[in-house]
């Protein structure tokens, strides 16, 4: 019965113009080379176009013997870590099972057909026995700046700055509690003698350190020593440099925070890695610091979370604009009076409240604060008391800092037509990067655990997005960008030729 019906669905299949090859899979010899199956536009062949990866062999000769066995070429383990963070891919191991059948990946790599690929383990352990402590991530990442900057695809007049976190390959759930010393932040010691020239100037007495210091005394000298101030975290078992990250209404989780500027065209110029638990306006001025050695900047673009005394102090000192948006003073009613309706005397160095009375000049506190406060007698009958303070003694109190002055000068720009021009590009240059990164790119989460390992991650993640940035650029205007690379390549000739010959 059965073969009956099956002579049946053959005649019919016969009679239909439908093709049917048996599965077979003895498809014969195939005569050519890699280069005739890799598509011309496959973004691979772009990559191998934008950059002449033998930059690569001086940086890391240093690191490799001189005996012993062949090892395998440097170019092939970086471009395959190049190939796992390009197309997404979430581990050496899958990337090597991709690179074993994708003839685009073998072409890229310089690998024929009948050529073993380097086992998962391979990149794992050279960057154990010799990238670890090497700089190799960080000229990559800086070489093809270089080659961004000679195509004039970066432009540094006006950067971008925000941090985003990548969440650490730690469980939440195993940590414990530690106490750990408070870093000194870079500007606290400007701060302090800056606080002690106002006290000295209003007849106060100079004060021996900031509220975010403690001191004690020497029972034998009877000098004041400095205590290391310390709190209380949360650190992880797992994965100890990973900080606490917990904001808004992202769930709690340990996470690493990665610094960023970025140019206008989405370049990212600098990083710096931290563990999550660090504010952006701390690990700022670390990432400034390397901007500014670098390139010559113009303006900066920051987001609210940068709007502190400090860091309007440090740009605008450095001769640069900065912006930074509207945010409502913190810790204040609606009800109640703001800061912006008490005018300023500066000849009395006085407040004039909204009922015409006077605010004096009490104290500069060891936050840098100057503290005006009105007389409460007055202020017992004021018509304004209810929407002024909520103070028992019905005593209005003013803080300023003594670095005010930045903060309002970036207030005033705030309403400028430059303001609206360049300030809404953020959410189109760092903020895409961001999402880029992490929805292509790998950098939503972490694999591996360690500050300096995620640093370097970091600095081959940011390559990355550059470079495929660079070459799909580059591809639209080809003969051109040649055209740069051949005369860089004269130059260069030239300049070793000289070298040698002196």
């Amino acid at each position: 019965m059965f073969c009956g019906i099956i002579k049946v669905v053959k005649n019919e299949v016969k009679d239909m113009a439908m093709t049917i090859r048996n599965n077979k899979k003895d498809f014969g010899f195939i005569l050519g080379t890699i280069e005739d199956f890799v598509p011309e536009d496959h973004l691979v062949r772009k990559l191998e176009e934008a950059m002449d990866w033998c930059f690569i062999y001086p940086l890391v000769k240093p690191l490799y013997s001189l005996y012993g066995r062949p090892s395998i070429d440097p170019v092939i383990l970086f471009k395959m870590i190049f190939i796992n963070y390009t197309f997404g891919i979430h581990s050496m191991r899958k990337t090597c099972e991709e690179i074993r059948v994708n003839l685009a990946y073998r072409w890229f790599l310089g690998i024929s057909l009948d050529e073993p690929v380097p086992n998962y383990s391979t990149w794992s352990q050279n960057y154990i026995r010799r990238y670890h402590d090497s700089k190799i991530f960080d000229q990559i990442f800086e070489r093809i700046i270089e080659q961004g900057l000679r195509y004039d695809f970066i432009h540094t007049d006006t950067v971008f700055a925000d941090s985003t976190h990548q969440k650490a390959s730690a469980n939440k759930k195993k940590h414990e509690r530690k106490q750990v010393e408070l870093t000194k932040k870079k500007y606290e010691d400007e701060l302090l003698e800056e606080i002690n020239e106002d006290r000295i100037s209003h007849g106060k007495k100079k004060i021996d350190h900031l509220e975010s210091e403690e001191y004690d005394f020497d029972e034998e000298t009877g000098e004041q020593i400095l205590v290391a101030r310390t709190k209380e975290i949360k650190a992880s078992l797992i994965d100890p440099d990973a900080g606490n990250y917990h904001k808004g209404e992202h769930e709690e989780c340990f996470a690493y925070s990665h610094q960023t500027f970025c140019d206008s065209n989405g370049f990212i110029l600098c990083h710096v890695t931290v563990p999550g638990n660090v504010h952006d306006s701390v690990s700022f001025f670390d990432a400034y610091e390397i901007l500014n050695e670098r390139y010559k900047v113009k303006n900066i673009v920051l987001d609210a979370g940068y709007k502190t005394p400090a860091i309007a102090r440090e740009v605008i000192d450095h001769d640069q604009i900065l912006y930074l948006p509207y945010t409502r003073p913190k810790g204040q009613r609606r009800e109640t009076f703001s800061k912006k309706e008490f005018t300023y005397d500066s000849e009395n160095d006085c407040y004039i409240c909204p009922n015409k009375e006077t605010l004096y000049y009490s104290s500069t506190d060891k936050r840098g604060y100057r503290i005006y406060k009105s007389d409460k007698d007055k202020c017992q009958n004021c018509p304004f008391l209810e929407q002024c303070t909520a103070s028992k003694n019905h005593q209005k109190s003013l803080a300023v800092h003594i670095w005010q002055e930045y903060l309002d000068e970036c207030e005033q720009r705030r309403h400028t037509e430059e303001w609206k021009k360049i300030y809404p590009l953020r959410k189109e240059t760092i903020e895409r990067d961001f999402g880029d990164c992490k929805e292509n790119h790998c950098l939503r989460y972490t694999r591996i655990r360690g500050l300096k390992k995620n640093s370097h991650q970091a600095a081959i993640i940011f390559s990355v997005h550059n470079l495929k940035k660079l070459c799909l650029w580059r591809s639209k205007n080809k003969a051109y960008y040649d055209h740069i690379d051949e005369k860089e390549a004269e130059r260069k000739k030239r300049s070793s030729n000289t070298a040698s010959f002196s």
